[in-house]
């Protein structure tokens, strides 16, 4: 297949300054990257997608390390991520599934505490659609704290023929986060749960 044709990119950071009670420490930022591509498959049935996640990687890296430098530049500064895609309404909800390997991956190799799954949420829409981003912990899946979303989308994508990628990082968890379960501080790092 052919390098993904990208019509636009976005990054998006938003720095969250207070959440009701005292103001944090330090405030947390929380970003996405999004790109908008060609669907190669829309307006017709492929029963072979998966060579297509090969020619996805190079974005998926060039979007994470955007993100990253975007969020400050420190790859170790990065908490939690996530990652999803909206398709166009002449693709179908597979063509999303496809960026699992080459979204979720590239931020992995770039962060180097990065052992927990990357969560992913992924839809079919109309040109505006808007997608809420799943995010959790990095390095262990059960860090209730980093349990969070990040709502994004684009008012001109996807447009039937597009697909919209995105990546979600975090700088720190929810401020005032006080539903208990694993703390950051206590992570081992070992299984990517806890």
């Amino acid at each position: 297949m052919p390098d993904p044709q990208i019509r636009k990119t976005q990054v998006i950071v938003e720095t969250i300054h207070h959440e009701f009670g005292p103001p944090p420490d330090a405030p947390v930022k929380r970003g996405a990257s999004l790109a908008v591509i060609a669907n190669p498959f829309a307006g017709r049935f492929e029963a072979e997608l998966t060579p297509f996640m090969d020619d996805l990687k190079p974005l998926g890296l060039r979007m994470a390390q955007d993100l990253i430098d975007a969020l400050g530049g420190d790859a170790g500064a990065i908490t939690s991520y996530g990652k999803g895609a909206i398709v166009g309404t002449d693709g179908e909800l597979e063509h999303g599934a496809l960026w699992h390997v080459p979204g979720g991956y590239a931020m992995r190799e770039l962060i180097a505490k990065s052992h927990a799954i990357v969560p992913s949420s992924k839809k079919v829409g109309v040109m505006g659609a808007r997608l809420d981003v799943p995010i959790s912990h990095a390095d262990a899946s059960y860090v209730r704290s980093h349990f969070d979303a990040m709502e994004v989308g684009i008012p001109d994508a996807p447009r039937p023929g597009e697909i919209l990628l995105a990546l979600v990082m975090t700088t720190g968890g929810r401020i005032h986060a006080r539903m208990g379960g694993l703390a950051a501080e206590d992570v081992k790092g070992e299984d990517g749960l806890r």
